[in-house]
């Protein structure tokens, strides 16, 4: 009987079939895998149905079922995005530094794969072809834990994935689901010291802080996000009013979605207002301070609870401030790290700003919706890492490789 750990095993071995093929070699698998996805889409869709209908026996939440859900025009998508990765530079052999020493060696740093990545999500099966199409082009083996809610689809979409790697001859071992082995599967995954070698979650906190507290491989932690917009004493209403809306309204679910809102004391009366009846407009709670909610009777009060909330939904915390100082104080204490925003005319206020905030994403006058791998160009991502070490923010190709050094001698030896 294979088991979670075979099944790893598995893909470990096949990690020098993928590290050493061609450019070429790997963007035909990605031209099969958009090719099959177009092709099987009938067996996804029923592989789909039967994951929606045994979450809604379990009450499964809207917002879920719309995240699980494919159908033509969203497989059609997907295939089309897997496209874009093959136009994308390949990373592997990249050359990030050279030199001669005065022994006349030269070294040389090179870009290679990371090896067998590791990746713990929920119930969203384009990730699944997301990560997978990221890793093949990087060089790189996976196994994936897709959870239980999308085990159905993921079966049949990895599948799909071999049958292309081997169409393009590469092996198709490359490519694992631990998902019929349920939560044990992950924590095989957790545990697989000397196979994985990097694991990233991608999900809500609760999924993240178990990884990466149960985790014995080394992990990239990607971000829940409480997200902030600060809007200065100079900020333009109409930009106030648009950011403010798109961050927070136009897909609440995701992780770069507004939850708490920031306005300068000076600008309260002149943007407040129309910020909030905007957002109103649209369904969303306001979670106000005093302040806030003297100037919008329609506010319910925040709590300490509010200000550390990533709700996932349509509500929003608001804080007025007395100034920046205020406003980066708070930041500092409830950021995730993830992406910050402000809204200003104030070129210093702007500099000081960016320069001071401590998150993978900071912006001037732009919506926090645009922290994502494909709005920065990467054709995908495999997550938006928080952590400080090896990658931050939105992770494309170049972040799923290491480097090594390449010494080349002519005899010399080390006295």
């Amino acid at each position: 009987m294979t088991t979670a750990l075979d099944k790893i095993k598995l893909a470990k071995a096949a990690t020098g079939s993928l590290a050493q093929a061609a450019t070429s070699t790997k963007n035909e698998a990605l031209r099969q895998i958009s090719l099959l996805l177009n092709a099987r889409a009938d067996e996804i869709i029923l592989a789909n149905d039967q994951d929606i209908a045994n979450g809604q026996a379990e009450s499964m939440t809207q917002s879920l079922q719309d995240r699980l859900r494919l159908n033509h025009d969203r497989i059609s998508a997907i295939a089309e995005a897997v496209l874009k990765i093959i136009s994308l530079p390949d990373p592997i052999g990249d050359v990030i530094r050279g030199m001669s020493l005065p022994n006349a060696l030269k070294l040389t740093q090179v870009r290679v794969p990371l090896g067998l990545i590791g990746v713990i999500y929920e119930a969203r099966p384009n990730v699944t072809i997301d990560i997978a199409v990221l890793a093949i082009k990087s060089g790189n083996a996976v196994v994936l834990r897709g959870g239980r809610a999308a085990e159905n689809t993921n079966r049949v979409l990895v599948k799909i994935l071999q049958d292309a790697l081997a169409i393009a001859g590469i092996n198709a071992d490359a490519v694992q689901t631990v998902d019929e082995f349920g939560r044990d599967g992950g924590t095989v995954m957790m545990q697989a010291v000397g196979l994985i070698d990097v694991l990233i979650p991608r999900g809500g906190a609760g999924l993240i802080q178990q990884v990466v507290q149960e985790a014995k491989v080394p992990v990239i932690q990607t971000g829940d996000g409480v997200v902030h917009i600060y809007i200065d004493e100079t900020a333009r209403l109409d930009w106030s009013v648009d950011i403010v809306h798109n961050a927070k309204v136009q897909r609440p679910s995701v992780c770069n979605a507004a939850e708490t809102l920031l306005i300068h004391e000076s600008a309260v009366e002149r943007i407040l207002p129309a910020v909030l009846d905007k957002l109103s407009e649209s369904g969303v709670t306001i979670h106000g301070d005093e302040i806030t909610q003297a100037n919008f009777f329609a506010a319910v009060p925040a709590t300490d609870e509010d200000w550390a909330t990533e709700y996932h939904d349509l509500d929003i915390s608001v804080k007025v401030v007395k100034n920046m100082d205020e406003a980066l104080a708070h930041i500092a204490k409830y950021s995730t790290k993830h992406t910050e925003s402000i809204i200003t005319e104030n070129v210093e206020n702007a500099e000081r700003f960016l320069a001071e905030v401590d998150a993978s994403t900071v912006m001037v006058n732009a919506s926090t919706r645009f922290t994502d791998g494909g709005e920065f160009g990467f054709g995908a991502e495999v997550g938006i890492s928080t952590q400080k070490l090896h990658a931050r923010g939105p992770m494309g190709l170049p972040e799923l490789t290491t480097t090594k050094w390449l010494v080349r001698g002519s005899g010399q030896v080390r006295g």
